[in-house]
């Protein structure tokens, strides 16, 4: 098997097995919009990264980091309906990422991979950096998972009972924000969401307890990830949309079979 293809694969299942879980809560809580939301603002880092000459995936990080810390801060001040705010800062955040771009004449970079995942043309760097990502959003989940569960069934009662519900809502949105960031070379920023919901979705249906719905999300983005690498391989399409359609194609299948009773 060709090296490239090596840290494909370790990359892709790297990323599946942390989407699954964390991709859960986002379902659960109903915040693909939000993932949405970070995933444009993306392409922003992007742009200040290259605009400042720093290591993209650092600069991406820290403005989806801080772009979740400003969407926390506005939804308690409540200054506008948290659907209405999403869509005003990813729009906002998206054409100004493409503006900052569209001035800086004298670099040249592939946007495309960017926006959609160039997961064959990942270095050992690339890797480095999304396995220690992946890594430290595994071992934090891990640490808050009771905690986040506690407030996504029933928010009121884990504040009666003494949960820092905001601080516990803030972690939750910066472990998306930086597997968002680490994910921008696998899928692409526009496609992230995506994996965030499309497996869990799928568990979802016949999962009987949480940790049921996030061990299958994992499985099934680990089989979309092996998918879509084997249908770029063979067939010459771009990984990061290929791995998309065969989740999606997983979870189509999903639902033709039947729940149990």
């Amino acid at each position: 098997m060709p090296e490239f293809l090596i840290y494909a694969l370790v990359a892709g299942l790297g990323l599946a097995l942390v989407a699954g879980p964390l991709g859960s809560f986002v379902v659960w809580r109903r915040m693909a919009y939000f993932g949405d939301t970070l995933s444009h603002s993306a392409l922003l880092g992007i742009a200040m990264g290259i605009l400042l000459d720093i290591n993209l995936t650092v600069a991406v990080t820290a403005g989806c980091v801080l772009l979740a810390v400003l969407l926390v801060v506005m939804q308690n001040r409540q200054w506008l309906a948290s659907d209405t705010l999403l869509g005003i800062l990813a729009h906002s955040t998206l054409s100004l990422g493409l503006v900052v771009l569209a001035l800086t004449d004298n670099v040249r970079i592939d946007l495309m991979a960017y926006l959609f995942g160039d997961l064959l043309a990942i270095s050992t760097g690339d890797l480095g950096w999304m396995l220690g990502g992946v890594a430290v959003v595994s071992v934090l989940l891990a640490l808050l998972w009771r905690r986040l569960l506690a407030v996504t069934v029933h928010e009121e009662l884990a504040r009666v009972e003494g949960q820092p519900v905001t601080a516990i809502h803030m972690a939750l949105m910066l472990l998306i924000a930086i597997v968002i960031a680490v994910a921008m070379k696998i899928v692409g920023v526009l496609l992230i969401t995506s994996l965030l919901i499309i497996p869990p979705a799928a568990a979802q249906r016949h999962a009987r307890t949480p940790e049921q719905m996030a061990i299958g999300a994992s499985v099934l983005g680990c089989l979309a990830v092996l998918g879509g690498l084997g249908m770029s391989w063979n067939l010459d399409t771009p990984a990061g949309p290929s791995i998309v359609v065969c989740a999606a194609a997983l979870f189509m299948l999903v639902l033709t079979v039947p729940r149990r009773a």
